[in-house]
């Protein structure tokens, strides 16, 4: 928990400093500036974490049904990545925004109460409980058929409020 943590950290801090730089660059009138801070923004978009979770929750649907040495192999190469992918996505958007507070002072708070962050919770609560989940055969049977619907619902239903 406390790499994960540290990684978020650092990447917000780090892309906070790069959109800081870019809102810097465009107040000062060069093009570029903006050009950094739209590709910046370009990445802070809170549906990217909906197929993601699809993935990740067929990878766990898959580890409650494998055995133990294929589901090791399913959590070390594709859920651990797809974990960190949403750590990485989600510290950048958190890194971007507050460098748009602290710059623009913008109103952030709408694009950081979008329902679709989430997915970022439902992935990183389930890679932490993962372990409790495979040691238990209730829990296992359970959350195959949550994961399967969770699967489905991210993969086919629209979501539309």
């Amino acid at each position: 928990m406390s790499k994960a943590l540290t990684s978020f950290a650092l990447v917000a801090i780090l892309t906070a400093l790069l959109m800081a730089l870019s809102l810097a660059v465009a107040r000062h009138g060069y093009p570029f500036g903006a050009i950094g801070a739209e590709r910046l923004d370009g990445v802070a978009d809170a549906g990217t974490f909906i197929p993601l979770a699809a993935v990740y929750f067929f990878s766990a649907l898959l580890m409650m049904i494998l055995p133990i040495r294929v589901a090791g192999i399913v959590l070390t190469h594709a859920a651990d990545a797809i974990f960190w992918t949403v750590i990485v996505l989600f510290a950048a958007i958190i890194g971007g925004l507050a460098a748009r507070w602290a710059f623009d002072r913008s109103n952030i708070l709408p694009t950081l109460l979008n329902w679709r962050f989430l997915f970022v919770v439902a992935v990183v609560g389930c890679h932490l409980f993962m372990n409790e989940l495979r040691r238990n055969i209730l829990l296992r049977s359970l959350f195959f058929v949550v994961f399967a619907a969770a699967t489905l619902a991210c993969l086919f239903w629209s979501f539309t409020i």
